[in-house]
């Protein structure tokens, strides 16, 4: 049975798992600088030194899935960067240096998730046509590279999550789906880009989708997207909320939800079902170690 499978199989008996929290934004508090439109996704060639410290101290405060610093290397990213070139080595470095970190902690039982997405900070967003082949090229990389699965990070509407969903199914490993979800006017959660949290959970049935996470999220929207997941979702469910603001591209880390805080919601969540829980932008490795508590 290898890493992944042991993992399963511990959730599927009961057990709670410990993810990581942000990558991108502890970076960048760390002194890493960013890419215009391509957000943190150069960290693994410029400053890998600091991507790697950031995953030994996640695994050191307990997190038993570290995710790479991928979400931001997806080809029409870094072409609206000007840095297409890096593409290959941006996405390849990113799984490696998860992986050597594990190593160097001597962790030989944490996963190393692949981490995919689409966004689009200069608001060029793909079609499915160009997606495709761009995202089955990047999951095979990342495969390659030594990831034990795929995790896909802030899908916001359904056509392109399902794309996304089917190019990385190719790769022939596990994929893990991350819905980011905000409410309308009417309370009503929805994806980002304005579909129902519900529509998409029906269009995920399925398609042979290992686990499903609410990421991205805001922590006081979260159990408004658990109830609706409860009516529309029989598989796993893990939570990595945010608590961030931004002034452009720049992280805004003012508001950040208190550690002990964010162990308190995280509890409630735990209580529901959530069997993977850790943080997203913002909540970087002291929210960890408190989270740790609860495990």
């Amino acid at each position: 049975m290898n890493r992944y499978d042991r993992l399963m199989h511990r959730i599927s008996i009961g057990e709670n798992i410990l993810i990581d929290g942000a990558t991108g934004t502890e970076i960048e508090q760390r002194g890493v600088p960013q890419l215009n439109n391509a957000w943190n996704g150069g960290g693994a060639l410029s400053h890998p030194e600091i991507l790697r410290t950031v995953h030994m101290d996640y695994i050191r405060e307990g997190a038993e899935i570290v995710i790479s610093n991928t979400f931001a290397t997806h080809r029409h990213a870094l072409r609206d960067a000007g840095v297409e070139d890096q593409f290959e080595a941006l996405n390849r470095c990113g799984v490696e240096l998860a992986i050597e970190a594990r190593e160097l902690m001597q962790t030989p039982d944490v996963l190393v998730a692949g981490g995919m997405s689409y966004w689009a900070w200069s608001g060029n967003w793909q079609d499915s046509e160009r997606l495709r082949p761009a995202a089955e090229e990047q999951a095979l990389i990342l495969a390659r590279a030594g990831a034990d699965f795929l995790m896909l990070e802030m899908m916001v509407d359904i056509d392109r999550m399902l794309v996304t969903l089917e190019a990385a199914q190719l790769s022939s490993l596990p994929v893990w789906v991350g819905l980011s979800c905000v409410p309308d006017a009417s309370g009503n959660m929805m994806l980002k880009r304005g579909e129902p949290l519900a529509d998409a959970l029906r269009a995920l049935q399925d398609k042979n989708v290992a686990f499903l996470n609410i990421m991205h999220t805001e922590v006081e929207d979260i159990e408004a997207c658990l109830d609706i997941v409860d009516h529309h979702w029989a598989g796993p469910i893990g939570v990595y909320a945010h608590s961030a603001s931004w002034s452009g591209q720049v992280g805004q880390f003012d508001v950040t939800i208190p550690p002990e805080d964010y162990t308190a919601f995280a509890e409630s969540w735990l209580s529901r079902g959530v069997k993977v829980v850790g943080g997203c932008c913002g909540l970087g490795v002291d929210h960890i170690k408190s989270l740790k508590t609860l495990f």
